[in-house]
C-alpha cells in the first residue's frame, strides 16, 4: 500500500517551543538528548515532534495550536505561557503566532497555511523533492479574543480554527473540567466567528456547551483531538450521541494516540506496551461504526501537549510513526481509500470547504 500523507489536526508546537524552549527544526531525538535530566521531561514527557520526523512520517499538514493556560485554574503554575486576564491572553497568543511565523521564516520546508491556495501548494510539494509541512494556527481556548470585534484581527493573523474553551473553561463556555453552558458572551461570539468563516473546535467543551454550539453555530464544527467516551469514560471524551451530531454537521473527529484516552485507568506504571496500535485503530473504528462510514474521523495527535513518547502506544515513539496507524487499519480490514480518508482526506475536505 502506498503510504498516504497525513493531516494531524492538533499539535502543541508553539506552546512547547516557548514554554519549554524546544526548537522544532531539530529532530525530536536531538531535543530529547538536550532535555535529558531537565524539568521539561518531567513536565511534558519525551519530545515527539521535529521537522525531520514530520517529513519522515509524511505529515503534510498540521493544525498548530495556540494554547495558553488560565492561571486561575492553578493546574500549571510553572507555565510561562499562562494568563491572568483577557489582555494577557491576547499578548500570549500573539507570542505563539509570532513563533509560528519565525518557524516558517527559518525553514523553507515549513509554510503557514491560511488559504486554499496555500493548502494546495503544500500538498503539491509532496509530489516533488522538497515537500513542505503546512501549519494552520488554531486557538485552543477563546480568551485571547478580548471582544467579538477581535475576531477579524485573529483571522488576519492566520487563525482559522477556534475552540471556545480549554479544559478549565473560559469566559465564553464551560470546559470539560468546568461544566457549564455557553455564556452570553460566548453566544455573541459564535455569531461573529460564523461570519468570519472560522472552523469551531469542540474538543474541550463541557457537554452543555457542546450541545449549544451544535444547535447554534452555522459554520463548520469539528473535534480536532477527542476520543470515544464508549471506550474511555469521562467528560473529556465524546459520547456516541455527540459523535453522531458532529457527523450530521459533516464534521471530523481527530483521534488522539494517548494511552489515557485509549485504555481506561491507564497509568505510566502500566508501561506503554499495555496499549497498542490496534487500540488506536479500535478508537477510529468505533467512530466509523457509530456514524456508518469512514468519512468523519481522522488524527489529532495532541503530541507535545502534556504527554510524551512514554505515554503513547507501543510502536509510536515520535510523530514519524503515525503511518503505522494506517497499517493497523489495514489489518482491521479498512480499504485503501478509507485509510487515505482517515489519514488525511477527511480533514482536507473540511479545510478545503472552509479556507478562503
Amino acid at each position: 500500500m502506498t503510504r498516504p500523507i497525513i493531516v494531524d489536526a492538533h499539535e502543541d508546537i508553539a506552546w512547547a517551543g516557548l514554554a519549554l524552549g524546544r526548537d522544532y527544526l531539530r529532530s525530536a531525538r536531538e531535543t530529547r538528548q538536550l532535555e535529558e535530566g531537565t524539568d521539561a521531561v518531567r513536565r511534558n514527557g519525551q519530545c515527539m515532534l521535529g521537522l525531520p520526523e514530520w517529513l519522515e512520517g509524511r505529515v503534510a499538514l498540521i493544525c498548530g495550536s495556540v494554547y495558553i493556560t488560565p492561571r486561575a485554574a492553578g493546574m500549571m503554575d510553572w507555565d510561562p505561557q499562562s494568563y491572568a486576564d483577557a489582555e494577557e491572553a491576547y499578548r500570549r497568543a500573539n507570542e505563539q503566532l509570532d513563533y509560528y511565523e519565525r518557524l516558517a521564516e527559518r525553514s523553507e520546508r515549513i509554510r503557514r497555511v491560511g488559504s486554499r491556495a496555500d493548502l494546495e501548494a503544500v500538498l503539491a510539494s509532496w509530489d516533488g523533492e522538497s515537500p513542505q509541512v503546512g501549519i494552520i494556527p488554531a486557538l485552543e481556548g477563546a480568551d485571547p479574543i478580548r471582544r467579538p470585534e477581535d475576531v477579524e484581527y485573529w483571522y488576519g493573523r492566520g487563525v482559522r480554527i477556534v475552540a471556545l474553551a480549554w479544559a478549565a473553561g473560559s469566559r465564553y463556555a464551560g470546559g470539560n473540567r468546568a461544566p457549564g453552558p455557553l455564556t452570553d458572551a460566548g453566544r455573541a461570539l459564535l455569531d461573529v466567528l460564523a461570519e468570519s468563516g472560522m472552523i469551531l473546535d469542540v474538543s474541550h467543551l463541557a457537554e452543555e456547551s457542546f450541545w449549544e454550539v451544535v444547535d447554534r453555530y452555522e459554520g463548520p464544527v469539528v473535534a480536532t483531538h477527542s476520543n470515544p467516551r464508549a471506550l474511555v469514560p469521562g467528560p473529556r471524551q465524546l459520547s456516541d450521541q455527540m459523535i453522531r451530531a458532529l457527523a450530521v454537521r459533516d464534521g471530523v473527529i481527530g483521534i488522539v494516540p494517548y494511552n489515557r484516552f485509549l485504555m481506561p485507568d491507564w497509568s505510566i506504571a502500566d508501561g506503554k506496551e499495555a496499549v497498542t496500535l490496534q487500540d488506536v485503530a479500535a478508537a477510529i473504528d468505533h467512530v466509523c461504526q457509530v456514524v456508518g462510514d469512514a468519512a468523519h474521523v481522522g488524527l489529532g495527535s495532541d503530541f507535545d501537549g502534556g504527554f510524551g513518547a512514554e505515554a503513547a502506544p507501543l510502536g509510536i515513539d515520535t510523530v514519524a510513526d503515525l503511518p503505522k496507524i494506517a497499517d493497523a487499519l489495514a489489518e482491521r480490514g479498512f480499504s485503501e481509500s478509507d485509510i487515505a480518508a482517515v489519514m488525511a482526506g477527511n480533514w482536507l475536505r473540511v479545510l478545503r470547504a472552509a479556507l478562503p
